[in-house]
């Protein structure tokens, strides 16, 4: 009987597994065919013209594979700090992490500014790694001392404001020239980072593979951490590893996209309420979800306004906060 209950199980997470594949199928096709330029997918196998060739292959599908690539690493994130901090309402930007790097990487700039200096972009990234380094690490201090969920998340909170009080400052000291620059770190945007060399992409890619195969650690971490280690799991070696590459993700996607908020947050938690926690299956679920979820994003961002866009930010924003209050209520309330 135990046999029939686990098979039956793991037949409705292939269900599910692959409804998202096909769901995230369906959200890339739909970027690569709308755009401001009449080329769509049919540039693949039928000849189009120079301009055609130029925007599908150098803006619209590297832009489409960002979207893909930075909301299944936001989602990723989420469901592994989730883990970590013992808290279901952990997240990237909610907790302070995002801000962190996207702080760290605008005074990097700032400061470059302000010296004339024109810094390579591996400096950025460096720099929105350290910051996100120091928030998680702050993190972690404090859920060692048992303070509680609510005293992280407003930890979280409170770096979160004081991150955006300094760029607001550095928004409103900064020149013609920085401003758009700061403004694409604040309120995210695909628009930068699809104009580099997926070279620079790799470290993620293989940061969100690694994270991926530990599900079967984060569900044995998930029962706490002397469950864990009665079971065999090097707790003290797992936690500083999961910490790094939660950073590394963090830190590639604002260094790419700027701050998008709530996608570490919604995605997991919904897969979670729907499905249960077994993080075999809630990673790559959330990986194909949380990609789905902002590849959409990015679309509406392109094609709600006549000339120009939103930033993606704003729009995962608008789509996250009602689900965010939505869970809070549901988690406190006792319902």
């Amino acid at each position: 009987m135990l046999a029939a209950l686990l098979n039956q199980q793991q037949r409705k997470y292939r269900f599910w597994l692959l409804g998202l594949a096909l769901a995230l199928l369906g959200a890339m096709l739909l970027s690569l065919q709308l755009g401001a330029v009449g080329v769509g997918i049919e540039a693949l196998w039928r000849p189009v013209s120079a301009l055609e060739q130029q925007v599908f292959w150098q803006l619209r599908l590297p832009r489409t594979l960002l979207a893909i690539l930075v909301g299944a690493s936001l989602a990723l994130c989420g469901a592994v700090l989730q883990v970590l901090l013992h808290n279901p309402l952990a997240e990237p930007g909610l907790i302070g992490i995002s801000s962190g790097a996207s702080l760290a990487a605008v005074g990097t700039l700032a400061l470059s500014a302000h010296l004339g200096l024109v810094l390579p972009y591996w400096i950025l990234s460096l720099a929105a790694f350290v910051g996100a380094l120091v928030v998680t690490g702050l993190l972690l201090s404090l859920a060692r001392r048992r303070l509680g969920q609510g005293a992280l998340l407003l930890f979280g909170v409170a770096v979160s404001i004081f991150a955006n009080a300094i760029m607001t400052w550095l928004l409103y000291l900064a020149d013609d020239a920085s401003l758009r620059t700061f403004l694409f770190w604040m309120m995210g945007s695909l628009g930068y980072g699809q104009q580099l060399s997926f070279w620079w992409w790799l470290p993620a890619v293989l940061t969100l593979g690694w994270l991926m195969a530990q599900g079967r650690r984060l569900d044995l971490l998930g029962l706490g951490e002397n469950q864990a280690r009665l079971l065999g799991l090097d707790v003290r070696r797992l936690r500083p590893r999961l910490v790094l590459a939660v950073c590394l993700l963090t830190a590639f996607c604002v260094a790419m996209a700027g701050v998008i908020g709530f996608i570490g947050l919604v995605v997991p938690h919904l897969l979670r309420l729907l499905v249960g926690g077994r993080q075999r299956f809630l990673l790559p679920g959330s990986v194909l979800a949380g990609a789905t979820l902002l590849a959409l994003a990015d679309v509406a961002a392109r094609q709600t306004l006549a000339v120009g866009e939103l930033p993606i930010g704003a729009v995962t924003a608008t789509l996250g906060a009602p689900v965010f209050i939505w869970l809070l209520v549901r988690r406190y309330a006792g319902t």
